[in-house]
């Protein structure tokens, strides 16, 4: 039983950059499909792509620049034992905003630039550089 499925995408993404896989396939879920479509408009993933067959699924296609992964880090913030809520005051910066955090607000999932625009606060989810 898996009790983080974010959790569970977050190292799946990981992994498969480690060994420099060009896509990965993870379960489908709403939330999963908003995170990814999120990394594919800040340039993290070439291409999102869900996948219909006996179970739904989802196929992520990474973005490497000469066969270096422009992931370099992923880490989930957010845990189920632990979770991390921040006001719109909060909203960090990750690398000097060169990299984005992920967060679950009021208004859907979005990246900490798009909460800052619609200053709202929310659900710290990962952050990625």
């Amino acid at each position: 039983m898996m009790t983080d499925p974010i959790a569970d995408m977050l190292t799946r993404i990981r992994n498969a950059v480690a060994i420099n896989k060009p896509e990965v396939i993870l379960p489908y879920s709403k939330i999963k499909h908003e995170i990814a479509k999120i990394l594919k408009s800040e340039g993290y993933v070439s291409d999102i792509e869900k996948v219909e067959d006996n179970f739904n699924s989802l196929k992520l296609v990474l973005k490497y620049n000469n066969k270096e992964s422009v992931i370099s880090h992923i880490k989930r913030v957010s845990k189920p034992g632990r979770r991390v809520y921040i006001g719109r005051q909060e909203i960090p910066y990750i690398l000097n905003d060169l990299g984005i955090a992920i967060l679950s607000t009021s208004q859907g999932v979005m990246s900490n630039r798009q909460a800052r625009r619609a200053r709202v606060g929310g659900e710290i989810i990962c952050e990625i550089w």
